[in-house]
C-alpha cells in the first residue's frame, strides 16, 4: 500500500473494474431483492440531493449483495418532456429558427441527436459516485419496449372507460404553450396590489365592492359571491349586477366558500381563470368565460377595445378605465403568492383548454384504481419510512382530482388517439388497431392527436415497464443487447424499496402504486424510504441566487476559488445577485474547495441520514470523514507492515489474548447493531456504529493493545494478534464496503492474501454474519476494566501537561480483589503502554501522597504529585470532573424522571440509565473524596 491515501487514483481504476466484470448485474442465485431509480431528467446533471438519494441506494444494494440477495438495481433516466424540448427550442433560438421552422418530425430527430450527445451526463456522474447499478439494463422512457408499455396502458385504460377528454380549468404556462402539473408550478411571494372595484346593481341603486389582485381576470366575470350567513348583505343575493366595462348582466349568489372576514365580503367569480372561481362555478351552473388566447392575451369574448392586448397591458387599461368611471375604489399594497412556472419563469394561468384526464374521482374511478393504491397503504402491503409519511400519501388520495395526462408539446410519448373529419374519437395502438376497434366506421381520414403525454404517466409504468412488460420474450436496446424479459424478470415485482423525496409523493409515489396494482395486481415496492432534503450548513435551502449550493464533483476532485467563483455566478444574470453570490462564495470558501473524495462525501450523506425531513450539508464534516478515511488507510499499514510473507494460519484453539477476543466481542456487537440499523434505514445510526468502532476501538485502542503481544516473547499471543489484527480488518472493510466502496477495496485487495480470499472483488465477499464470531464477556470485562485504567492515566498526563514520553509513578488504591488481580495481571501492559512504573498499591490506611486521581469502578488510580504536577491545577482539573459526572447523572436522573421514558422506552434502555446513575455516583463519590484529600 502507499504511504498516504489519494481517492483520485483508485476510484477510476476499481470503477471501470467492477462495472467490466458484470458484478453488478442480478447473480441469478438467492431472494430477488430490488431497488428502481427514480430516474432523473435526460437533461440533468448530479446535485447533492442525487448523490444522498443514490448513496442510500447503493449502499442496500451493495449490503443486500454482500447477503446473498439476487440484486439489481434498475436504472434509466426520463425524456423530461418540458425540459429536454425547451433545451432544443433554446438551441434553435439562436439559430433564430423555431420548432414551427423544421416541423414536427425533423424536430423530434433534433432532439433525439441532442439526447444522444448530451444524455450521459448525469449516469456518467453517477458512476463517479461508484453507484453498483446494472447498466446493462439502463433503460429510457422513450425507448421502444417502454413507449409500447405506455401505449398498451393509454388504450387499456381508455377502452375501460377510465380515460376521457374534457374541457378543465388547468395550469396553463403561456410562454411553453402547454397544460404543466402542480409539481412544475413554484408559488412565489411578490409584492402586489389589491384594488377594490365597485359593481353596481342593474337598477343602479345599490352597489358591492370586490376585492381583487388581478382586476384584468373582471373581463370573465361571471357572478359575484357572498357568504349565506352574511346579514350584513343578504338583501342583494338574487339580484343582477352590472359588470364594469362590459356592461354583461352577473348574478349575486351565495356561497359558504367566502370569507366574511376578508375585504367587503364579496369576492368576484371567474371560473376560467381561478381553480377556486371554477368550483364554485360548477356548483352554481354558471358558463364559464375565457378571456384570455393561449399565449395570454385578451381573445374575442371581451370588450373589443382590451382584444389583442398583453394581460398585464390589459391591467393597466382596465384599471385606467376603472378610475376614469369613478369605479376604482381603492389601492393597496398587497403581498401575493404567484404561480410561476419552473421551466419558462413565465405566470401561470388557469385556463380552459381540451384535455385528456385519468378519472380517478367517478365510482368507477375510484374503486378500480383510487381505492386499490389507497388500501395497498392501509393494509400494510406498501410501508412508508418514515411512517408519518403515508398519513400525507392516504391524504392526497382522499382528495384527489383527475389526472390531467396531455400536454400540448411535440417531446414525448404521442397520445394514441385519432380523430376523422367529423371530429369521432377513435383510440389504438396505431391507426390500424384503432380503426379495427372503432364502434363506428370512421369519417374520412383519420389524423393522430398534437398532444404528448405527462412525463409522469409513463414514469408511472416504471416498476414493471422496465422488467419488460408488456413484451412477449426478450427485450433488446437499439444495440441488439437484452435488457429485460418480462417472464423471467417479473420476480422483481414488487422491488423491495424506493428511495425518493417526500415532493413526489403524489406525482410518482401514488400515480405508481395506481397504474402496477391495475395492471399486474401487485403492489410496486414494499417499503418507501422518503429521504431528507439537503441544505446548507445553516440549514437554508440550496439555491445558484443564494450561491449556497454545491456541486458533489467538485467536493470529491476539489475546485479552487476562481474556477468555483466563475462556475457559481456563470447563469445570474442580475448584477446585484452576482455580486452576493460571490462574496458569499469568497467568505465561505478562501481556499476553494479541497478533494475530500467519493468515499468521504458518500460518509457525509449516510452519517446525515436520519428519519429528519432535512438534513443541514457541512463541508467541515466531509473534510472529518476524510479523515476516517486516512485513519483507516494508516491502521491498514499498521497491520500489513507487522505481518510476515505469505498467508497467515488460523491459531489452533482460537484466540490466545484477551485483547483478541475482546475486539472480536466488540465486532459481534456492531455487526448486530449495523444490521439492526439497515433494517430500520437508519443509515445514521449505522454510520456511527462503524465510524466508532473502527477509529476507536480497531484503530486506537486494538493496535495499541496489539503491541505487547507483537513485541513480547509469546511466539503464540505474537502469532493469534497477527492473525486477528488481518481477520478483523478485513471484516471492517467488508462492513464499510456499502459506505466507502473505493478505499475499502483498495486495501482488501492487500489484506486478502493474507487469508487466503480469492475473490475478485470485495462485492463478491459475503457479509459478515455477528452470529459467526463468539463473544467473551469475561475478556470483554477485563479490556474495559484495563481500558479504563490506561484512559484515567492519559487523561491525567494531558491535562496536567506531563510529556508523553516520561515514565512516572504509579499508584492504586482502595478496589476490590478484582482489581488487585487485574493489576497484576496487566502491570506489563499498563507500564508499556502508560510509561508508568510498575504499579503499586497503597494499602488501607496508609499514607497517601498527595496526587492526581481517576476512578476506575471502586479504585483510584493516583499519579504522585511530587515533581510532576501542581497542586493547585490538579484541585481545578478535579473540580471539572466533579461538574462533568455531576451533569451526566443529571442527564440520566431527568430521563428516568419522564414517565413516557420509563413507560415507552424498552426495558434494558430503563435498566442501562439506572445502572449509569449508580456507576457516576461510585465514581463521583471517589472523586470527592479525593478533592477532599488535597485540601
Amino acid at each position: 500500500m502507499d504511504k498516504s491515501f489519494e481517492p483520485g487514483q483508485i476510484e477510476s481504476k476499481w470503477y471501470a473494474a467492477w462495472e467490466a466484470s458484470g458484478d453488478f448485474k442480478p447473480t441469478g442465485q438467492g431472494e430477488p431483492y430490488c431497488i428502481l431509480l427514480p430516474p432523473p431528467n435526460v437533461t440533468g446533471t448530479l446535485h447533492m440531493g442525487h448523490a444522498f438519494q443514490q448513496t442510500v441506494m447503493d449502499m442496500l444494494i451493495r449490503y443486500q449483495r454482500m447477503r446473498g440477495m439476487n440484486t439489481l438495481w434498475q436504472v434509466g433516466t426520463d425524456h423530461a418532456g418540458i425540459a429536454t424540448q425547451k433545451i432544443v427550442e433554446n438551441q434553435l433560438a439562436v439559430e433564430n429558427k423555431t420548432r414551427h421552422d423544421l416541423g414536427r418530425e425533423a424536430f423530434i430527430e433534433r432532439v433525439w441527436q441532442w439526447k444522444e450527445e448530451s444524455g450521459s451526463t448525469i449516469t456518467n456522474q453517477m458512476r463517479r459516485l461508484g453507484v453498483a447499478a446494472d447498466w446493462s439494463r439502463e433503460r429510457f422512457t422513450m425507448d421502444p419496449g417502454l413507449s409500447a408499455a405506455v401505449r398498451k396502458v393509454f388504450v387499456d385504460w381508455y377502452r375501460a372507460g377510465l380515460i376521457y377528454r374534457g374541457n378543465r380549468l388547468v395550469n396553463w404556462d403561456p410562454a411553453l404553450g402547454t397544460a404543466v402539473s402542480d409539481l412544475e408550478v413554484n408559488n412565489v411571494e411578490r409584492d402586489g396590489h389589491l384594488w377594490s372595484i365597485r359593481y353596481y346593481t342593474v337598477d343602479g341603486k345599490d352597489s358591492v365592492v370586490v376585492a381583487t389582485t388581478r382586476p384584468e381576470t373582471m373581463l370573465g366575470d361571471v357572478a359575484v359571491a357572498v357568504h349565506p350567513e352574511d346579514e350584513r348583505h343578504a338583501r342583494l343575493i338574487g339580484q343582477m349586477l352590472r359588470l364594469p366595462l362590459s356592461g354583461r348582466e352577473i348574478p349575486v349568489i351565495a356561497d359558504d366558500y367566502v370569507d366574511r372576514e376578508f375585504g367587503t365580503g364579496f369576492v368576484k367569480i371567474t371560473p376560467a381563470h381561478d381553480f377556486n372561481d371554477y368550483a364554485i362555478g360548477q356548483r352554481h351552473n354558471l358558463a364559464p368565460i375565457n378571456i384570455f388566447t393561449l399565449d395570454a392575451k385578451v381573445n374575442d369574448n371581451a370588450p373589443e377595445k382590451y382584444r389583442g392586448m398583453d394581460r398585464y397591458e390589459a391591467r393597466k387599461a382596465v384599471l385606467a378605465d376603472l378610475e376614469a368611471a369613478g369605479l376604482l375604489v381603492e389601492t393597496k399594497p398587497h403581498k401575493l403568492q404567484v404561480p410561476v412556472s419552473q421551466r419558462s419563469d413565465a405566470v401561470i394561468e388557469p385556463m380552459l383548454t381540451d384535455q385528456w384526464f385519468l378519472d380517478l374521482t367517478s365510482e368507477k374511478g375510484r374503486k378500480e384504481i383510487t381505492e386499490p393504491a389507497l388500501e395497498a397503504v392501509r393494509g400494510g402491503e406498501i410501508k412508508f419510512v418514515p411512517e408519518n409519511w403515508s398519513t400525507t400519501y392516504t391524504q392526497w388520495l382522499d382528495n384527489i382530482q383527475d389526472w390531467c395526462i396531455s400536454r400540448q408539446l411535440w417531446w414525448g410519448h404521442r397520445i394514441p388517439a385519432f380523430y376523422d373529419e367529423a371530429g369521432n374519437i377513435f383510440v389504438g395502438e396505431d391507426e390500424a388497431d384503432a380503426r379495427a376497434h372503432a364502434t363506428v366506421p370512421p369519417v374520412g381520414a383519420l389524423r393522430q392527436d398534437e398532444d404528448v403525454l405527462d412525463t409522469w404517466f409513463s414514469s408511472a409504468l416504471w416498476p414493471f415497464s422496465t422488467l419488460g412488460w408488456p413484451m412477449d420474450g426478450s427485450v433488446k436496446d437499439e444495440h441488439g443487447n437484452v435488457v429485460a424479459n418480462w417472464e423471467n424478470d417479473q420476480i422483481f415485482l414488487p422491488s423491495a424499496v424506493l428511495v425518493t423525496g417526500f415532493d413526489i409523493i403524489f406525482f410518482w409515489v401514488a400515480r405508481m402504486v395506481m397504474a402496477t396494482k391495475y395492471f399486474t395486481g401487485r403492489v410496486p415496492f414494499r417499503h418507501v424510504y422518503i429521504n431528507a432534503i439537503v441544505r446548507d450548513a445553516e440549514g437554508q435551502k440550496m439555491s445558484k441566487s443564494k450561491g449556497n449550493t454545491l456541486d458533489p464533483l467538485d467536493l470529491i476532485d476539489g475546485i479552487e476559488l476562481e474556477p468555483l467563483v466563475a462556475k457559481s455566478t456563470r447563469s445570474l444574470l442580475i448584477p446585484q445577485v452576482r455580486e452576493k453570490v460571490e462574496k458569499r462564495i469568497r467568505k465561505d470558501y478562501p481556499a476553494g474547495i479541497p478533494a475530500i473524495g467519493t468515499d468521504a462525501l458518500r460518509f457525509t450523506f449516510a452519517a446525515l441520514a436520519s428519519y429528519s425531513r432535512t438534513i443541514n450539508f457541512d463541508i467541515k464534516r466531509a473534510e472529518g470523514y476524510k479523515a476516517f478515511c486516512n485513519k483507516l488507510w494508516n491502521a491498514a499499514r499498521f497491520v500489513l507492515m507487522n505481518l510476515p510473507e505469505g498467508e497467515l494460519a488460523a491459531p489452533a484453539n482460537g484466540p490466545v489474548t484477551e485483547a483478541e477476543r475482546w475486539i472480536l466481542t466488540r465486532l459481534k456487537q456492531t455487526l448486530a447493531d449495523v444490521e439492526q440499523h439497515f433494517a430500520s434505514y437508519r443509515f445514521d445510526l449505522l454510520a456511527q456504529e462503524l465510524y466508532e468502532f473502527t477509529w476507536n476501538e480497531f484503530c486506537d485502542w486494538f493496535l495499541e493493545l496489539s503491541k505487547p503481544a507483537l513485541n513480547g516473547d509469546d511466539a503464540a499471543a505474537a502469532a493469534s494478534t497477527r492473525h486477528t489484527l488481518v481477520v478483523v480488518l478485513e471484516t471492517i472493510l467488508r462492513a464499510l464496503h456499502p459506505i466507502v466502496p473505493f478505499i475499502s477495496e483498495e486495501i482488501w485487495h492487500s489484506v486478502a492474501p493474507k487469508l487466503g480470499l480469492d475473490a475478485k472483488f470485495l462485492l463478491e465477499r459475503p457479509w459478515p454474519k455477528a452470529d459467526d464470531i463468539v463473544a467473551d464477556d469475561a475478556a470483554t470485562a477485563e479490556i474495559e476494566w484495563f481500558k479504563n485504567v490506561l484512559s484515567g492515566i492519559r487523561r491525567i498526563r494531558a491535562e496536567m501537561n506531563i510529556a508523553p514520553g516520561k515514565t512516572i509513578p504509579l499508584l492504586l488504591a482502595d478496589g476490590d480483589a478484582t482489581d488487585r488481580a487485574r493489576a497484576a495481571k496487566f502491570a506489563a501492559q499498563i507500564s508499556f503502554l502508560a510509561r508508568v512504573d510498575a504499579p503499586q498499591w497503597i494499602e488501607s490506611g496508609a499514607n497517601e501522597p498527595a496526587a492526581a486521581a481517576a476512578v476506575v469502578g471502586s479504585m483510584r488510580v493516583l499519579i504522585p504529585l511530587a515533581g510532576l504536577i501542581d497542586l493547585g491545577a490538579e484541585k481545578a482539573r478535579l473540580g471539572k470532573e466533579i461538574a462533568r459526572i455531576e451533569g451526566e447523572i443529571k442527564k440520566c436522573e431527568g430521563k428516568l424522571g419522564n414517565a413516557n421514558f420509563v413507560a415507552n422506552a424498552p426495558a434494558e434502555v430503563v435498566a442501562q440509565e439506572r445502572q449509569r446513575i449508580t456507576d457516576w455516583t461510585t465514581q463521583l463519590t471517589a472523586l470527592r473524596e479525593q478533592a477532599q484529600k488535597l485540601g
